[in-house]
């Protein structure tokens, strides 16, 4: 796109309307007693989707309150938030650099992600997945922007999760409270699920659905509350073992669980986040971890 989503480019970093909230009718849930609710948060931002805008505007108004011009973060090579942020540079003025983990990725053709980051503009530097992991190590971290050419830009971590985007994310809480029991939503660094938790009024519960292989999100979660909150906030809990193979594996099965979706529900199901949280929840109803009479909120976080 040519022109800004906003007539006002400034217009992103300011607070958004609550996102549209609706219930739909499954039998998959009705014949268990419970009630479905769809949190269109993927309609927040016609380019920023969601979690993404939530994570991303209480960073990019820091940076643009400090002075600084350009902003980089990191991604895998199907990453929406390495294009969040490129959209959100474009619309701003702002250079953005993804560092992307995976060095064989540079002798590649770019594939749709990363060429639609790179259209708006985000330079992109590929590096080993062995250095990627080091990243949060300051030395490391220190090395990864030098290489970059991206010394002295605004540092946004992999996923928008830090302190900053707990805040817009316990904004999404805010607007749930009083909705639902249990508000579900897919996880990839947690940072979502922990400020989501943290706005939620007590009696709700948070419900994370990790998109990952590991396990290893919990602790993740308590040290980003840690750092936005001062210590542990809200109830939140994660269903594992639900991520169909580990990131951005989207076998059959799954695929074809959301084309059903699609078409029950007139609803556009985006395959590496929102699928494996509505397959999980489905899956979760029949085997009765929700008692009757439940009410489940599910967060759609992003688009196809």
């Amino acid at each position: 796109m040519d022109q800004p989503a906003d007539p006002d480019p400034d217009a992103l970093l300011r607070p958004r309307p609550p996102s549209p909230l609706r219930a739909v009718g499954d039998e998959r849930f009705e014949r268990c007693g419970v009630r479905l609710l769809l949190k269109r948060d993927d309609l927040v931002h016609p380019e920023l989707p969601g979690n993404k805008w939530r994570k991303l505007a209480p960073n990019l108004r820091a940076a643009v309150a400090n002075g600084q011009r350009a902003v980089v973060t990191f991604g895998g090579a199907y990453s929406n938030h390495l294009r969040a942020t490129a959209a959100a540079g474009r619309l701003l003025g702002l250079e953005t650099v993804g560092i992307v983990r995976g060095e064989e990725l540079a002798r590649r053709p770019l594939n749709d992600s990363l060429a639609r980051c790179a259209a708006d503009g985000m330079r992109l530097h590929f590096v080993s997945r062995s250095a990627y992991r080091r990243k949060a190590e300051p030395e490391e971290l220190a090395r990864l922007l030098d290489e970059a050419g991206a010394g002295g830009a605004y540092v946004v971590p992999e996923g928008g999760s830090n302190a900053l985007a707990l805040t817009g994310c316990a904004e999404l809480g805010r607007e749930l409270r009083g909705t639902a029991d249990v508000v579900a939503v897919a996880c990839g660094t947690g940072g979502t699920l922990a400020g989501l938790a943290a706005g939620l009024e007590p009696g709700q519960r948070a419900l994370g659905v990790p998109v990952l292989a590991g396990g290893f999100l919990a602790p993740e979660i308590r040290s980003l509350q840690l750092a936005a909150f001062g210590g542990p906030a809200g109830d939140w809990s994660l269903a594992e073992g639900l991520h169909h193979g580990g990131y951005a594996r989207v076998p059959a099965a799954l695929d074809a669980f959301a084309a059903d979706f699609e078409s029950r529900h007139g609803l556009p199901v985006e395959r590496i986040y929102v699928a494996k949280l509505l397959w999980a929840l489905t899956e979760l109803t029949a085997s009765g971890a929700f008692p009757r009479g439940t009410t489940v909120a599910a967060v759609i976080t992003g688009r196809p």
